[in-house]
């Protein structure tokens, strides 16, 4: 790709997705608002078709194709999301699609993959490599290769996101936005400098080297075109971590009940962090929830942890009947709620009258596990906390 899409592109993109692709709602949230100190909004694509913004670029390329193209069929390389887009949109459209993933796609998207009709194919360590493999497929069988960022159309049909944005969010005044090849950037950042020039748009990426919860954008650098595009249209361009992108999964689903995968949490990552400014009105792209249910117990739990609504602890007790009970029973004066008991005799260096105790306990906050742990410590017991 060569060229950007402009407004008119982005304009018939919108007119082809029309009954497709959802209009997705705003939100307004007060918790997030009270947080960050400013007015918050959240465009929640995670409640698209196949649950990303993907669905939009997809089907406009897959719509652009020639009747013989569509003969030989598509093939993507996807983290996931891409994937099931494709796969919908060429199975609305009675066409072939092979979509090469990572490896270590999570199964939340791979299994999508398939029963929207594509034909998942795990090769790669890591994007690149699944990229590699897609792009010696389309070589060898001449199928339609839709790439997930770096195409014109996909540009465009990620771009009517903008259009709705200014629609449905006119009092923004910041906009921000993943960034991982840079093709959705690229689509909204175009549409909004068109139609409200004076929006400030943030792009943010995902700053952990290597594995990422934010699997979606995690690509090594973004594309040559949309970089350029990305250079003349953004204001500011942020790295979230880990760490700010699980505090924003959790309290999105706990405060806003909006379940969102990594990459789409990393613009309420940027602004809890106070990465994308501190004034005026804000709005951040959910951009997708395709979270694999395994990650998200994880995070979940590093997160209540962090909060303090986790605690996990280690004691010793005498080794004689009686002692497990009294400490459960002080840890239920003081309200906690016991998820595991841990007991140890052997394997660990104790004298022969003790014995180790191992608790996981569900808190209220992190005042609560202080005025436990200071409890505990004031009738004897020696605490270590682990988490």
């Amino acid at each position: 790709m060569e060229t950007a899409p402009t407004l008119a592109d982005i304009e018939e993109a919108r007119a082809i997705l029309d009954g497709v692709a959802r209009v997705t709602p705003v939100y307004s949230t007060e918790t997030l608002s009270k947080l960050i100190g400013r007015h918050v909004t959240l465009k929640a694509e995670n409640l698209q078709r196949t649950g990303s913004f993907k669905i939009r670029g997809a089907t406009c390329k897959i719509a652009s194709l020639s009747d013989k193209e569509k003969r030989a069929g598509v093939v993507a390389a996807s983290a996931g999301n891409h994937g099931q887009a494709v796969a919908w949109a060429a199975r609305e459209a009675g066409i072939k699609a092979t979509i090469f993933m990572p490896q270590d796609a999570p199964m939340a998207k791979v299994e999508p993959t398939r029963s929207y009709g594509g034909t998942p194919q795990l090769q790669g360590a890591d994007f690149e490599e699944a990229l590699a493999a897609s792009l010696a497929f389309a070589e060898s069988t001449r199928a339609t290769f839709v790439h997930p960022y770096a195409d014109e159309q996909v540009i465009a049909g990620q771009g009517t996101i903008g259009l709705e944005i200014a629609e449905q969010a006119p009092d923004a005044q910041t906009v921000v936005i993943p960034v991982g090849g840079g093709g959705l950037a690229s689509g909204i950042s175009l549409a909004l400098r068109a139609v409200k020039p004076g929006v400030r748009i943030v792009g943010v990426q995902a700053g952990q080297d290597g594995w990422t919860i934010a699997d979606g954008i995690a690509v090594k650098s973004v594309g040559e075109t949309t970089g350029r595009i990305l250079d003349e249209t953004l204001d500011d361009l942020v790295s979230v971590t880990d760490e700010e992108i699980c505090e924003a999964i959790v309290l999105l689903l706990e405060r806003a009940k909006l379940v969102v995968e990594g990459a789409g949490a990393v613009g309420v990552a940027a602004l809890l962090a106070g990465k994308a400014g501190r004034e005026g009105p804000a709005l951040a792209l959910l951009s997708g929830g395709n979270i694999d249910p395994t990650v998200l117990i994880s995070v979940m739990r590093h997160g209540l942890t962090t909060a303090g609504r986790y605690l996990v602890l280690r004691t010793r007790i005498q080794d004689r009947p009686g002692e497990l009970f009294k400490l459960l029973k002080l840890v239920a004066q003081e309200r906690a709620n016991v998820v595991s008991v841990e007991h140890h005799r052997e394997g660990v260096d104790l004298p022969v009258t003790e014995s180790e105790i191992a608790l996981t306990l569900t808190m209220r906050d992190e005042h609560h596990c202080s005025v436990l742990l200071e409890s505990m410590r004031s009738l004897g017991y020696q605490v270590e906390r682990l988490r």
